[in-house]
């Protein structure tokens, strides 16, 4: 956790970067005038100002049970200066100051894509209350408010369009980079931009329990993290810098030269793992949030890195989670039966219902407000289209409510539903829950990404989980299972590989918790999933996912490219400063040219672009 000194010295490192430079510049026209007694002074100055905010910062970390690399440059600048390399100091203290401000900038940029969505949070919303309108606080909206979203308004909290059809710039929201459409009754996501026409919306959540509160959360939790090979650097930082120290003294006995002593010093300040591996894991991190993957900070990021057996749930996760018209069978007009049922069906808040609404606008039929409408939750429903009685509900419904025998075989993995027209039984209509769009590539996209095994867990039938999955790279299927049987699924995959469980659902929330990295499709999962997950999808593309695994991936291998390289380094020039080939000014332009290689290294993160061809 950031200290509180740390903030106030953050806007003064420009200041400190400027102390060297005027002290060099000063120092320099000193040495060439003939006055030595100003080029030390001045020097001297620059570098103690240096010292003294490091020297603070160091106490600040020490108290909070740390004890970081900093300490190298602040001996390597106390040494120079006590055995007369003012000039070595100096530039210490520069390229020090200037490290730490290029690591500040190089880290923002690294999160400008987190930083963007905290930003934007909608803070107003304009409320309408009877043929009124009234500017609001977000935080005063209510469940059930119906709201007002202009053209460039945020959609304030979550919730369900009302009337005509509304355009929404979702990108910041999950990377797409088309406008989606919204027809009546679809859900909107709070943080959407509105890019179409004004448009009425009811709100189904309060403020703080809207996606885009959710995000923030997790954005805020994921700039406060630390990856575990960050970690490494701060518990290795005593062994580094025994070793340092250990082979300046060396150097300083065998050669009697005290000189080479603060040239070891120098050539070791600060070390790149300091320096790389925040960067690259926070660029990693605001990489996969402009796609549309939020996670929960650097150290879910490097674990995703080490994912090797993913556990899937079926509906909603695999699949889409809504029903979907699949075949009409009836002597009817097929048209004709579908604008009766889906005209009755507008009156119904049942998932199927909205299948049968779509199916109707899809085919450009023209729908009539039903009246006289009955429903009995969780049977059927019946009333008047037009001139035509109309009723529609499960088979044993309409047989009953009816007198007729209706044969209800129909295929697995389907739901029957049975219409009945001016009082006799019109036909079947057949949903099924279809699988997810690109989901097929994307299970072999995470084979190609080092995924060795896939296993489907789901609630549903076997026969259901058998066909959905016909076909597809799962190397089991396991259905019927209980919340607590799909937890010892996890645990017992855990005993052999990392596992990452995907789901949605209530009841996949302790198998979510359970695992190494639990992903929740966010987008319409369940607030008991997002919150026990440690990463959240935010588009429903499976594919997101398996880019994220090559983000991790690329993520690592540049943390530790940067790591390798720079420590190689450091240590090479250690051993020639100890042999007397490099004097502390040279060791300190050699040091601060691998740093800067690091970051700039650390930062080829942000470029990371994995594309489907690679990753198929």
């Amino acid at each position: 956790m950031t200290m509180p000194l740390e903030h106030w010295l953050r806007p003064l490192r420009p200041l400190l970067v400027a102390a060297p430079i005027i002290g060099l510049t000063i120092g320099l026209i000193a040495w060439h005038g003939g006055f030595q007694d100003l080029y030390v002074t001045s020097l001297a100055l620059a570098t103690g100002l240096v010292m003294v905010a490091l020297v603070a910062q160091i106490i600040a970390r020490i108290g909070a049970g740390e004890i970081g690399l900093d300490v190298i440059a602040l001996l390597s600048m106390g040494g120079a200066l006590l055995f007369g390399e003012y000039l070595a100091a100096t530039i210490v203290a520069l390229m020090y100051s200037g490290g730490q401000y290029l690591e500040n900038v190089a880290e923002g940029r690294a999160r400008r894509e987190m930083t963007a969505l905290l930003s934007r949070a909608p803070h107003v919303a304009t409320r309408r209350r009877e043929s009124q309108m009234e500017e609001v606080s977000v935080d005063s909206i209510a469940v059930g408010d119906c709201l007002v979203v202009r053209r460039g308004d945020l959609v304030p909290v979550d919730g369900t369009v009302n009337d005509g059809e509304a355009v929404l710039d979702e990108s910041a929201l999950t990377g797409e980079p088309l406008p989606a459409k919204k027809r009546p009754g679809d859900i909107v996501m709070s943080g959407a931009a509105n890019v179409g026409d004004l448009f009425n919306m009811t709100a189904t959540k309060a403020a703080s329990d809207s996606t885009y509160a959710g995000i923030l959360k997790l954005v805020e939790a994921a700039q406060q993290s630390k990856a575990p090979m960050a970690r490494m650097a701060d518990r290795y930082a005593l062994v580094f810098l025994t070793v340092t120290i250990a082979i300046a003294l060396l150097a300083w006995w065998i050669s009697g030269d005290p000189v080479r002593s603060v040239a070891v010093l120098v050539v070791a300040t600060p070390c790149p793992l300091i320096l790389a591996v925040p960067i690259a894991w926070a660029a990693g991190v605001s990489r996969a949030a402009s796609s549309g993957l939020l996670i929960k900070g650097a150290k879910i990021l490097e674990e995703l890195s080490m994912i090797r057996t993913l556990v899937l749930d079926k509906t909603g996760t695999l699949t889409d989670g809504r029903p979907t018209l699949r075949e009409i069978s009836t002597p009817w007009p097929e048209d004709e039966f579908l604008r009766l049922v889906a005209s009755l069906d507008q009156a119904s808040s049942h998932v199927a219902a909205k299948a049968l609404v779509d199916a109707a606008h899809a085919r450009n039929l023209s729908l009539v407000s039903p009246e006289q409408v009955s429903e009995e939750p969780g049977e059927g429903i019946a009333g008047t289209v037009g001139d035509r009685k109309v009723a529609i509900g499960g088979i044993n419904f309409i047989a009953s409510a009816y007198g007729v025998e209706i044969n209800d075989a129909h295929t697995p993995g389907t739901i029957a539903a049975a219409v009945a027209i001016d009082g006799k039984f019109a036909g079947i209509l057949l949903f099924s829950d279809q699988l997810r769009a690109g989901a097929a590539s994307a299970l072999n996209g995470f084979k190609a990404i080092g995924v060795t095994r896939i296993i489907l867990a789901t609630g549903d039938r076997a026969i259901v989980a058998r066909q959905i999955t016909a076909g597809l790279p799962f190397d089991e299927v396991r259905a019927d299972l209980s919340p607590g049987q799909k937890i010892d699924i996890v645990k017992d995959e855990k005993t052999r590989a990392p596992v990452m469980m995907i789901g949605d659902g209530v009841n996949d929330a302790p198998a979510l918790a359970a695992a190494n990295i639990g992903l929740a499709m966010g987008a319409h999962g369940s607030a008991a999933a997002i919150e026990s997950a440690d990463a959240v999808l935010l588009v429903e593309r499976l594919d997101r996912i398996v880019e994220g695994i090559a983000i991790a991936h690329a993520c690592r291998r540049i943390a530790l490219q940067s790591v390798f390289a720079g420590i190689g380094l450091s240590v090479g020039a250690m051993i020639l400063a100890a042999a007397g080939y490099l004097t502390p000014v040279q060791g300190a332009l050699f040091q601060e040219i691998i740093d800067i290689a690091v970051i700039l290294n650390a930062l080829r993160a942000l470029r990371i672009r994995p594309s489907a061809s690679r990753l198929s």
